[in-house]
């Protein structure tokens, strides 16, 4: 069976280097007059992580001028990047068991995530990603296009079934729009909603392997 996983929030608890790096862009952007002062919940901010950055800029503040969204998009990146340099990132508890598991069971494990190379890079060279999976796909690959569609670019490369891993609705659509069984990770950031159209959904990342062997 070929898994697509998504990573943010199905795998990596990305919330712990996210707020950080959001909290600065946001500061950077009240000390420059572009918009009020607001302290954001965690619960908001983690509305935007399985964004790309694009396109979390352009419906988080569509009325800045394009180059100070970018300015912020690239802000947030390398502040991430820098928070998992220091040892800040974290998968959730369980994860590279589970991901182990499914690789020893003979699985093809593929990463699919609306990230940048270097964020992968860097998770890579921490946790050792490429011990578990077969393949890599980052949006900014692709032009951070829909998941959906990237789908379709990697369908091909890979003989048998699919079944898409996530906890937010690029993943579920992936899984609707390309006639694919889903799993849906409600420990995650997505909504109830955006799970509904999910196979099974879960909610913990060691419950995984289950649902593989359900669908």
């Amino acid at each position: 069976m070929n898994l697509i996983f998504d990573y943010d929030g199905t795998l990596n608890n990305c919330l712990k280097t996210y707020r950080p790096a959001f909290d600065k862009a946001y500061a950077w952007l009240v000390e420059n007059g572009y918009v009020e002062p607001k302290q954001y919940s965690d619960k908001e901010i983690s509305y935007w992580l399985g964004f790309t950055g694009v396109e979390m800029w352009a419906k988080f503040q569509p009325q800045l001028p394009f180059e100070i969204r970018e300015f912020c998009r690239n802000m947030i990146s390398e502040e991430s990047n820098a928070q998992i340099t220091n040892g800040n990132a974290e998968l959730f508890p369980g994860a590279e068991k589970v991901l182990a598991q499914l690789k020893n069971d003979g699985h093809i494990l593929i990463f699919l995530s609306n990230c940048r190379k270097q964020y992968l890079q860097n998770h890579n060279q921490t946790f050792g990603l490429d011990r578990y999976f077969d393949v890599f796909y980052c949006s900014e690959e692709f032009g951070n296009i829909p998941k959906f569609e990237i789908f379709r670019k990697f369908k091909d490369r890979h003989k048998g079934k699919y079944i898409v891993i996530g906890d937010r609705f690029h993943d579920i659509e992936t899984a609707v729009k390309n006639g694919l069984k889903s799993i849906g990770c409600a420990y995650g950031y997505g909504s109830e909603e955006e799970l509904s159209q999910a196979d099974i959904i879960i909610n913990d990342v060691t419950e995984i392997p289950n649902a593989v062997k359900a669908l």
